[in-house]
C-alpha cells in the first residue's frame, strides 16, 4: 500500500465529518474511538491559570527583546565604552538574530511537547546570558566585548522559545473567542521590550562609563522575570476547545502539510520580510537618524512611538478580528500600508524635524503591530491541522534570518553622495524596495488556485462542533 500524498492526506483530514476529529496517524482504531467519544462529551472551558501563563510569556518576551536592543539603543556610547566600531556593536544585534535560526529545530520540538518546556528553556538561557553579559561589561580585561557577545548569543538562543510560543499557548489554553487577542498580547510584548530598551537605555547610559550599570539593571529585571516560569501549569485540566482536545499532528506531517499549502508561502514571505525590516529598522534607528543631527534620545523616542502606537492599534484591532474573523481582509489592507511607510521614511531623516519621523514611525508601528498577530493566527487557520508551533517557528525564523542579513547589508550601504557622513539613505532605499516587492504575495490569496475557504480550518471545525453540525 502506498503512502498518501501530503496534499491528499490534508484534504482527507479536513473534509471528514465535523463530528469526527482528525485522528493522529499513529493512533489505533480503539484509541481513536475513545478520543472521539471524549471529544464529543468533553466540557470545554477555559481556566484562570491561562492568565498567569500569558503574563509569563509577556514578561519573557519583554526582557528578551530588551536584551536584544540593550546596546543598539546606545550604539555610539557602547562603541566608546568597549572601544569598538559601531559596526561591531551592530553585530550584537545580528548575532542575536542568527542565534535564533540555529536553535529553531529544537524550538519546534520543545513547543510540540507544550509551551512550558519552551518557556523554562528560555528562562534558563536568559538568566545565564544576562549575567554573562554583565561579567563581560564589568571585566577589566581587553577581550570583554567578546564575553558580552557570548552572553548576547545566549540571550538570542532564548528568544525563539518564547517568541514562537504564543500561537501554541493560545491554542492550548484559549477558546476561539480569545485566541487572536492572546496571541497579540504575548507576541507584541516582544517589541514592547524593544521600546523600553530604546526609551530607557539612553536615559540610563548617558556616558560610556554607565554601560555596566545599564547591563546590571537589565540583568536584574530579567532574573525577576524568569523565576515564575518554573511554576507554570503545563496544560489545562480539561481542553479549552474541541480542536485543542485533539492530539497534535506530528512535526514531520505538519511540515508536509505546510509545504503543500500555497497560502503558507504567501504569508511566510511578507511576514518574514516585515519582521526582518522591523528588526533592522529598530536596531539601526539611532544610526539612521544620528547623521542628521538627531540625538540618541530623539531616536529612542521615535522607536518608542513606533511601538507604543503599534500596541494601541493592536489592542483595538485584535478583539475586533477575534469577533469578525476577517483575517485575510486585514492582511490585505495592512501590507501595503507597511510598505508605503518604509518608502516614506527614506526622506524622513533629511527633514531634520521631529514631526516627520515621529508621524511615519507611528503609522508604521500601527500597521505592523496589527498585522503580526492576525498573520500568525490566519496561518494556523489556513494550515490546520498542522501543529501551530511549526508554521509559527518557521515564520519567525525567516524573519530573524532576513533581519540579520538586512542589518549586514544596510550597514554596508552607509554613505550616500550629497548626504551627511554616515547617512543610511541608500540602506533605507534597499529596505523600502524589498518591502514593496513582497506586497503582491498576500494579495493573490483567494484568487485563482489560491482560493481559501474551500477547506475547513480550525475555526470552522470548532464552529461546526459547537453548533452541532
Amino acid at each position: 500500500m502506498h503512502s498518501p500524498h501530503p496534499a491528499e492526506e490534508r484534504e482527507r483530514l479536513l473534509l471528514q465529518p465535523q463530528d469526527s476529529p482528525p485522528p493522529s496517524p499513529s493512533m489505533n482504531p480503539k484509541d481513536h474511538s475513545l478520543q472521539r467519544l471524549q471529544s464529543l462529551t468533553a466540557p470545554y472551558r477555559v481556566y484562570k491559570q491561562r492568565w498567569f501563563g500569558l503574563l509569563q510569556l509577556v514578561l519573557l518576551n519583554i526582557v528578551v527583546s530588551w536584551d536584544w536592543l540593550t546596546f543598539s539603543a546606545v550604539s555610539k556610547t557602547t562603541s566608546e565604552y568597549f572601544e569598538v566600531s559601531e559596526t561591531a556593536v551592530n553585530w550584537l544585534s545580528t548575532a542575536f538574530m542568527f542565534a535564533f535560526v540555529t536553535v529553531s529545530p529544537l524550538v519546534i520540538k520543545f513547543l510540540h511537547l507544550g509551551p512550558k518546556p519552551a518557556i523554562v528553556a528560555s528562562s534558563v538561557l536568559l538568566f545565564t546570558g544576562n549575567w554573562v553579559r554583565y561579567i563581560g561589561a564589568r571585566s577589566p580585561m581587553s577581550r570583554k566585548f567578546k564575553v558580552v557577545m557570548f552572553g548576547q548569543i545566549l540571550t538570542g538562543l532564548a528568544q525563539p522559545f518564547v517568541l514562537a510560543a504564543p500561537t501554541r499557548f493560545s491554542d492550548l489554553w484559549f477558546s476561539e473567542k480569545g485566541r487572536i487577542s492572546a496571541t497579540a498580547v504575548a507576541s507584541l510584548a516582544n517589541p514592547f521590550g524593544g521600546a523600553l530598551a530604546q526609551l530607557i537605555g539612553p536615559m540610563w547610559a548617558t556616558e560610556p562609563s554607565d554601560i555596566p550599570n545599564l547591563v546590571l539593571w537589565v540583568s536584574l529585571i530579567s532574573t525577576v522575570a524568569c523565576l515564575p516560569s518554573f511554576f507554570l501549569s503545563p496544560h489545562p485540566p480539561t481542553p479549552s476547545s474541541s480542536s485543542s482536545s485533539l492530539p497534535k499532528t506530528p512535526i514531520t506531517q505538519s511540515l508536509r502539510i505546510l509545504l503543500h499549502t500555497p497560502t503558507f508561502y504567501f504569508i511566510l514571505l511578507p511576514f518574514a520580510t516585515y519582521v526582518a525590516s522591523f528588526n533592522a529598522f529598530s536596531s539601526l534607528l539611532n544610526q539612521i537618524l544620528y547623521p542628521y543631527a538627531y540625538t540618541e534620545s530623539d531616536a529612542g523616542i521615535t522607536g518608542a512611538l513606533l511601538i507604543a502606537v503599534g500596541l494601541v492599534a493592536a489592542a483595538i484591532s485584535s478583539p475586533i478580528l477575534d469577533r469578525t474573523k476577517a483575517y485575510l481582509l486585514a492582511i490585505k489592507l495592512l501590507v501595503p500600508i507597511i510598505a508605503a511607510s518604509y518608502l516614506a521614511f527614506i526622506w524622513a531623516p533629511a527633514t531634520r524635524s521631529l514631526a516627520t519621523p515621529f508621524t511615519i514611525a507611528a503609522i508604521l508601528g500601527a500597521a505592523s503591530f496589527s498585522l503580526m498577530p492576525v498573520a500568525l493566527e490566519y496561518l494556523v487557520e489556513a494550515t490546520w491541522p498542522a501543529s501551530p508551533e511549526v508554521g509559527s517557528t518557521i515564520c519567525w525564523t525567516g524573519g530573524q534570518l532576513f533581519g540579520g542579513l538586512f542589518i549586514v547589508i544596510m550597514n554596508a550601504l552607509k554613505g550616500a553622495e550629497g548626504e551627511p557622513e554616515g547617512s543610511m539613505k541608500r540602506a533605507l532605499v534597499f529596505q523600502a524596495v524589498v518591502c514593496i516587492a513582497v506586497v503582491p504575495a498576500p494579495l493573490v490569496i483567494g484568487l485563482w488556485r489560491f482560493k481559501v475557504g474551500r477547506r475547513r480550518g480550525r475555526w470552522e471545525y470548532e464552529h461546526g462542533r459547537e453548533s452541532g453540525a
